[in-house]
């Protein structure tokens, strides 16, 4: 069952405890704002706190508890119920008969499909990007990674991780184009937790600067072959890790 820390203003999770071969979940819960649709606000709060979840470094099932979420937060549990049933529509969650909800981790084959799926998108948006931003949005990828140089990646990893997940984010939005963001928004979310848990493996985090900064320079130049063929080949570098080194996702 889900127990809940002393509130603490976080939503990320607390700390795990185990139970047999389950991890049981202890989570940081404010109560929910009533002015807003109770489904949503847990939904919302839910999936902010899967996101900022590890749940790749460790093979444990992880059980949410509806009751104890229900209480957590301050309200019925019809709410939490249907906001675990967008969430399980979503992929983040799923539910099993006479044992509860668990929260999903992708297997390396499912990952590898995700990765290719928004390369596809990826590159398209780099593709309008050269042909319709402004110079001073494309400046400001650039400036993103000031922090890094001199050598300071290493000592500064995971600001660097929420950098490079913040690249990408913004490579997407700034391609103008609705139905690619709205393609790309729950693919991406599904993305962030394993770039996340890959960013520090086999010196990944120096070639994904390299990478970022040549696919800068492709969008400054408006080049558009060259910004595709950069930003789709540093997805699938992903994808191709993933499939030799990610063995902790089977």
């Amino acid at each position: 069952m889900m127990t809940n820390n002393p509130r603490s203003g976080g939503a990320a999770a607390a700390g795990q405890e185990k139970a047999g071969t389950e991890t049981v979940a202890r989570l940081a819960i404010q109560p929910i704002d009533t002015s807003f649709s109770f489904k949503n606000k847990a939904y919302a709060a839910l999936k902010s706190v899967i996101i900022s979840m590890d749940i790749y470094r460790s093979r444990n099932d992880i059980r949410l508890d509806e009751r104890q979420l229900a209480q957590d937060f301050g309200i019925s549990r019809t709410p939490v119920r249907e906001a675990m049933a967008q969430l399980e529509r979503e992929g983040f969650v799923r539910s099993v008969p006479r044992r509860g909800v668990y929260v999903v981790r992708k297997t390396k084959e499912e990952v590898i499909q995700l990765i290719t799926a928004w390369a596809a998108l990826e590159s398209m948006a780099a593709r309008l990007i050269t042909q319709n931003a402004k110079d001073d949005d494309i400046l400001r990828l650039r400036k993103m990674f000031a922090t890094f140089d001199g050598g300071q990646l290493r000592a500064h990893l995971d600001e660097y991780s929420e950098v490079n997940i913040e690249f990408h984010q913004t490579i997407i939005r700034m391609s103008e184009n609705t139905v690619l963001l709205d393609l790309a928004e729950n693919l991406f979310t599904h993305m962030r937790m394993i770039r996340r848990k890959t960013i520090g493996e086999k010196n990944r985090a120096d070639k994904s600067i390299r990478d970022h900064m040549n696919i800068i320079e492709a969008l400054e130049a408006r080049d558009i072959a060259r910004a595709e063929t950069l930003v789709r080949d540093h997805a699938l570098g992903l994808a191709d890790h993933v499939a030799r080194y990610a063995d902790y996702l089977d």
